[in-house]
């Protein structure tokens, strides 16, 4: 029996994965989505993936970034810049692009994880900014404040931008949940609940603080250099503040410490935007008030800390299943 449970949880994981993966292409090959549905989804994904950086660092680190829109961008010219300029394959590049976002990670983690609360706010919201005029005055990299064009397989193919998206949200979201459960997890929780307590443990506060930091801007990194190959167009005021909002937006909703309720969140809040295009500039107006009812009748959010597990899920289902069959057998 113990190496039964493994084996089936594995299985289930792999199997809901791959459900992930494709069963959106599924849907829209058999005509259930459209392809504006489809590039709302794909967007959902790397919104997701957002998401989980900020979380990585409100939820699970237990600090406060507003500059997480800062990394996305790094990811995102600097995907393009490996691709375009120097040249490379573009999975390389993406990877390459998520390496120098988490060295800018390490780098900026230095000054800013010496603070905490309001402080490390103001900070990493001016990190974001500074990022954002660097990018606007790097006209040869960037091209100035319009931004430079990047033409992918992606944007021609919705059904391969979608399967890459959700194919990375996947495996991410499978590694940050290992990280979660990991001894480094629980130490960098260790330090988010009480920080003199941890230390009496022996924890290095300001190191598994780092390594929360630099982990939560890798999974930006990769996030903006999906963005780049999706939406084809990259201006530097994607590092803007507003974005960076946005993001945290996901986080409470989702609930603070649930990556997937960061996801969930994601996805619903992207495509309701999109629905709502129809009321023009007004729709910028259902965050805030989605916001207000959630701080109000759910401040803890969708899921709080709690995570969706499929194997449970599957285990509940499977024993109703089988009640219904006995009752139905006239078994007692």
């Amino acid at each position: 029996m113990a190496t039964t449970f493994p084996l089936k949880s594995t299985l289930i994981l792999f199997v809901s994965g791959v459900a992930g993966v494709f069963l959106p292409v599924a849907l829209l090959r058999l005509g259930v989505i459209d392809a504006f549905s489809a590039r709302v989804l794909t967007m959902g994904g790397v919104n997701a993936l957002l998401a989980m950086s900020v979380n990585m660092i409100v939820g699970i680190t237990g600090q406060l970034s507003l500059g997480q829109a800062g990394f996305l961008a790094i990811g995102a010219f600097s995907c393009i810049f490996f691709h375009a300029d120097m040249g490379l394959s573009l999975p390389l590049s993406a990877f390459l692009a998520m390496l120098v976002t988490a060295f800018a990670g390490f780098l900026i983690g230095f000054p800013v994880m010496k603070l905490s609360g309001d402080y490390l706010a103001v900070v990493t919201l001016g990190f974001g900014e500074i990022i954002r005029i660097v990018f606007i005055n790097l006209r040869d990299l960037t091209g100035g404040p319009n931004g430079r064009q990047f033409i992918t397989p992606m944007i021609l193919n919705i059904e391969m931008s979608m399967i890459v998206v959700f194919s990375v949200l996947v495996v991410t979201l499978a590694i940050t949940q290992n990280l979660v459960r990991s001894t480094y997890g629980r130490a960098i929780m260790a330090c988010r609940d009480d920080e003199i307590a941890a230390n009496a443990c022996g924890i290095n506060i300001f190191r598994y603080k780092m390594a929360g930091f630099v982990v939560a801007a890798a999974i930006a990194g990769a996030g903006g250099a999906l963005f780049a190959m999706v939406v084809g167009l990259v201006q530097p005021n994607v590092a803007q503040f507003i974005r960076s909002v946005d993001f945290l937006i996901f986080v409470v909703l989702g609930g603070m410490g649930s990556f997937t309720g960061s996801i969930m969140a994601a996805f619903v809040l992207t495509y309701l935007q999109e629905f709502l295009r129809f009321l023009q500039d007004f729709r910028f107006l259902v965050y805030p008030l989605i916001l207000i009812f959630i701080m109000i009748f759910r401040p803890q959010g969708l899921l709080g800390v709690k995570e969706f597990s499929f194997v449970k899920t599957w285990d509940s289902l499977a024993a109703r299943l089988t009640r219904k069959g006995k009752a139905a057998g006239g078994q007692p």
